[in-house]
């Protein structure tokens, strides 16, 4: 449709040509031969100029369509390349939300075991304690041990914390919790009649411990532990040294009541 312009042009020319040669064989008397030569020579150059114009235009049409079908694959191509950045894109993005996910994840697992870790070392970490008037660091399985075996004896499970606090001396050799720990075992032994036992945790406990605040309840258990072996004598003296000890003490009152029954 792009050359209908051209090839009317052509054949009006064409036609005009031969109507001009007509004319002029029709008319040579009229015009001087070299005159109508010119006028021949001029028409075909207007038509090999149209017809040459043509063919350019055809060439140009030609290639415009070309370089039309080169632009509309590079188009394509353009397009395909987008989406396929698109596509990318979208992966990456998915990608760096999972990834956010992981390192989130990670972090809170992070977290868990850090706490768990700081948990269980508070486990083993010191704390400060204060049992009978006293206080000391120990550690929280010293407490726990403690505690627990001084729950049995309160139970009124004698036996089962005469052993507990036996133990807990055998594990614990060095804790600040020893002379209540001997304290109670020697109060256990007493209330299952081993009464040479008790007397010498009692003793151990003075020894170690001789200002700690059941010193004098110790040393009236001594007396206790005495008189029921019918050791009136040593039970006598350990009262005299208890109440000469511990003279403000609740334990010397008692002590006394007990010297004034034994004579």
């Amino acid at each position: 449709m792009t050359f209908a312009a051209p090839v009317f042009s052509l054949r009006v020319l064409a036609t005009a040509a031969l109507l001009a040669v007509s004319l002029s064989s029709a008319h040579a008397a009229i015009f001087e031969d070299g005159e109508a030569r010119r006028a021949i020579l001029e028409m075909r150059q207007r038509v090999d100029g149209l017809q040459s114009s043509q063919q350019r235009s055809a060439e140009e049409v030609r290639k415009l369509g070309e370089e039309n079908a080169q632009l509309r694959r590079s188009l394509l191509d353009l397009q395909t390349q987008i989406e396929t950045l698109r596509a990318e894109q979208a992966k990456l993005n998915g990608q760096n939300e999972q990834l956010l996910r992981d390192v989130g994840e990670l972090q809170r697992r992070q977290k868990d075991i850090a706490q768990g870790v700081d948990e269980r070392l508070r486990q083993f970490e010191p704390i400060k304690v204060n049992v009978d008037g006293r206080e000391f660091q120990a550690d929280p399985a010293e407490k726990r041990d403690f505690e627990a075996a001084l729950a049995v004896f309160r139970s009124g499970k004698f036996s089962d914390a005469s052993v507990a606090f036996a133990g807990f001396v055998r594990q614990y050799p060095r804790s600040g919790y020893v002379p209540s720990a001997r304290f109670w075992l020697g109060n256990a032994q007493y209330a299952t009649r081993e009464y040479k036992e008790a007397i010498g945790n009692f003793k151990q406990m003075l020894t170690d411990a001789p200002t700690h605040a059941r010193a004098p309840e110790a040393a009236l258990s001594i007396a206790n532990c005495q008189i029921e072996l019918k050791d009136t004598r040593t039970a006598r003296k350990t009262l005299e040294d208890l109440i000469r000890a511990y003279p403000q003490s609740e334990a010397a009152v008692a002590a006394k009541e007990r010297l004034s029954r034994l004579k």
